[in-house]
């Protein structure tokens, strides 16, 4: 007996120092970077350590690495020229040379082996704009094997931008986001769409953000001695030097970026929810704000812990940007988030909460699924949208993005306008490389369309399947770079599951229409006729579909006698004509209104009764302007 307690009690320890050792991601890439911040010259200096671990099956003959601030190195970048300087409410002042920003490597040598400076060659993957510096390609003498790793000492030096596009320097406020010399992706065949080996590696975009391997990071930052700092992941140490400066060292395990900030006007409060340290970084002017921020990190911490899973860091950093630097808000690195506020501003303008539940949600689908934001960025944001919806709506309505002097907006709602309002909603596929969408469709297809199609599939087939889908997808995928592809098998395989095949043997048809092609949804009642003849009465009701998508709905028959009936329309012909053996007082498609990407709602219904239909359509239409107007008044909150 002792002898079966000792082997138990022995292969308990070993389990438990197995789980112990163990980590989350494959750690592919992994970094330790000492950098020195010249606040005056709004420079970094920099010396990096990088091991990168082959983990194909392929001898590696080359590496690629992103420069991205090289994007804002002069005008004749490609991020430049699509941008033309603007982005978002940002505007770079490009008559000045001082406001520009970029990269040099200074060196590259392999640890004990050869030196590769000389060899650093700028490539241009997406594009033929031989000026685009923001990639680089490094042959090697000697191919890395399967299995191998590859040491390699970097000295670079950095100029930041004035405050643009969530990186640069305002005053004496600094967000250094996309910063170091950064590996790229190695995709093996097999892995998402690659039919051979090959690098993901592309050049820094007006509409792209970023993609990148899961590592280790221990960054020791070197600052004057009377600045503050929050970084990615957790504070080590802090030591003071001769030079009036100090060096502080953070870790972080299991991620695939490194952000920072510093400033010597930061008030830093925190708080505590679960196994996660909170940690606020706000402007003086701002603090008013605090609390709205920690009640909105704590509301989609709790939401996305119950709904998805884990949140597995101890800690969650909050920057709150300065007015003249709003343009570092609202952007996402691991733990790591901005925010974004104004002073006096209403508890009715959700501005805080949105922006803070946004960001924090890319932690799930950025940080820990981290999926192609240049190729896929609606996998991350478009689903990143639909779950803002979810958890503002639940957590403020009514009015959960505006509620104010009586007029309420919620956040779904503000979604769905955005893409139903678009001139030309049929113009593009959601499915395409980011840099590829027309002029002006980014925003809309990977963002709100996204969310809007995403609710819509929720709807039809019901908030339990989609949340074990979305799990699913989650706990199946995270660190591991999913593709839209295994989001739609996870779909297929529980969905016939829960329905049987009411919805088909799969829901490809779904995809087909929301994500590769660009169809659009619009029912119309299109007229409701009783007759009586020798006193027997008939009803006739038709309806239509004005675009050319195909979906099932409902259509409410309410009779004259105070009866009603719900009946499914397939939606796959553009009309049907329905017939009744009594009169009808009124009818609507799609009741419960599950078909959100239907382009108009106001002609669902009609009623016999026109003095009833006129003020329904002249009220929604008053509505409809009211809405318009707050959702602006929002916008420049």
């Amino acid at each position: 007996m002792n002898k079966i307690l000792h082997i138990f009690l022995l292969s308990v320890i070993f389990s438990m120092a197995h789980a112990q050792n163990q980590t989350l991601s494959n750690r592919i890439a992994n970094y330790v970077i000492d950098v020195s911040l010249d606040t005056d010259k709004k420079t970094l200096l920099g010396q990096e350590t990088l091991v990168w671990k082959n983990t194909s099956t392929d001898k590696i003959t080359e590496l690629q690495f992103h420069l991205y601030l090289n994007a804002f190195r002069d005008k004749n970048s490609t991020f430049m020229k699509e941008s033309g300087g603007k982005l978002r409410s940002d505007v770079i002042d490009t008559s000045k040379t001082t406001n520009f920003g970029g990269i040099d490597v200074l060196s590259m040598q392999v640890r004990n082996g050869e030196n590769l400076t000389q060899k650093i060659r700028f490539i241009q993957p997406d594009d033929l704009n031989d000026k685009d510096k923001t990639v680089i390609t490094v042959p090697l003498q000697t191919p890395l094997l399967p299995d191998q790793t590859i040491t390699l000492d970097i000295r670079f030096k950095a100029k930041l931008p004035q405050i643009f596009a969530r990186t640069g320097f305002a005053d004496n406020y600094f967000l250094i986001g996309q910063w170091f010399p950064k590996i790229g992706v190695y995709e093996p065949a097999g892995m998402r769409y690659a039919t051979r080996g090959q690098w993901n590696c592309h050049q820094f975009h007006a509409n792209t953000e970023f993609y990148a391997d899961f590592g280790t990071y221990k960054v020791r930052m070197t600052i004057p001695k009377d600045y503050q700092l929050a970084a990615t992941g957790v504070f080590q140490n802090e030591r003071a030097n001769q030079n009036n400066t100090k060096t502080i060292t953070y870790l972080a395990e299991d991620v695939h970026d490194f952000a920072w900030t510093t400033s010597p006007r930061f008030i830093i409060q925190e708080r505590q929810w679960k196994h996660v340290k909170i940690k606020a970084v706000m402007q003086p002017e701002h603090t008013g704000s605090t609390d709205r921020y920690f009640q909105a990190a704590i509301n989609a911490l709790e939401y996305f812990d119950k709904h998805l899973g884990k949140y597995p860091h101890k800690v969650l950093t909050l920057v709150d940007p300065p007015q003249n630097g709003s343009g570092s808000g609202g952007m996402e690195y691991p733990t790591f988030i901005t925010c974004g506020t104004k002073w006096g501003l209403p508890d009715g303008l959700r501005l805080p909460e949105i922006v803070t539940v946004h960001e924090f949600g890319h932690q799930y689908f950025q940080g820990m699924l981290a999926s192609n934001e240049f190729e896929e960025s609606f996998l991350d944001e478009g689903f990143n949208q639909y779950y803002e919806g979810r958890i503002m709506d639940e957590k403020y309505a009514p009015g959960s993005s505006v509620n104010f002097l009586g007029f309420t907006i919620n956040d779904s709602e503000t979604s769905r306008l955005s893409y139903v309002r678009m001139k030309q909603p049929g113009i593009t596929q959601v499915f395409r490389n980011a840099w590829q969408y027309p002029v002006g469709t980014y925003s809309i297809m990977t963002y709100t369309k996204t969310a809007t199609w995403l609710r819509t599939l929720d709807n039809i087939i019901g908030r339990n399947t989609m949340d074990e889908i979305l799990q699913t997808y989650f706990i199946r995928w995270r660190f591991k770079h999913p593709s839209v592809r295994d989001f739609i098998n996870i779909v297929n395989e529980i969905v016939p599951k829960r329905l049987g095949e009411n919805l088909g043997s799969n829901m490809n048809w779904y995809f087909e229409q929301v994500l590769y092609k660009a169809p659009v949804c619009d029912y119309a009642l299109k007229n409701i006729v009783n007759t009586e003849k020798n006193g027997i009465v008939k009803a006739e009701l038709t309806v239509e579909q004005l675009g050319d998508m195909k979906l099932p709905t409902e259509i409410l028959i309410n009779f004259s006698d105070g009866s009603s009936e719900l009946i499914a329309w397939d939606g796959q012909t553009k009309s049907k004509v329905y017939t009744f053996d009594k009169a009808v007082a009124s009818a609507k498609i799609d009741p419960q209104n599950k078909i959100q990407l239907d382009l108009n709602f106001n002609n669902n219904s009609k009623s016999v009764d026109p003095s009833t239909l006129v003020f329904k359509k002249y009220a929604l239409k008053i509505m409809f302007l009211l809405q318009n107007f707050m959702q602006w008044v929002a916008s420049i909150a």
